[in-house]
């Protein structure tokens, strides 16, 4: 299973790079697959690749339907 989700440029590195923040978690990210991003944007994030730049509406009401989930249950390791 593959899961890409929203996340929000607040810093560009390089031409290539950049940091993302997602609900305060900050990450720095490859931009080698899209063009033109810019600070305050929305991408879609997967496995450090920024994928595509995404409308703000739809980035916020996705991020607000993560709110809504409950949280993961906690995995116990077997000894």
């Amino acid at each position: 299973m593959c899961l890409a989700i929203p996340v929000r440029v607040v810093e560009l590195v390089d031409a290539d790079t950049a940091v993302v923040d997602l609900d305060g978690i900050r990450k720095v990210i490859s931009l080698a697959l899209v063009d033109d991003i810019r600070v305050g944007d929305y991408v879609i994030l997967h496995v450090g690749y920024a994928l595509s730049r995404l409308d703000p509406e739809e980035a916020e009401r996705t991020l607000a339907l993560f709110a809504e989930l409950p949280p993961a249950p906690r995995l116990e390791h077997a000894a």
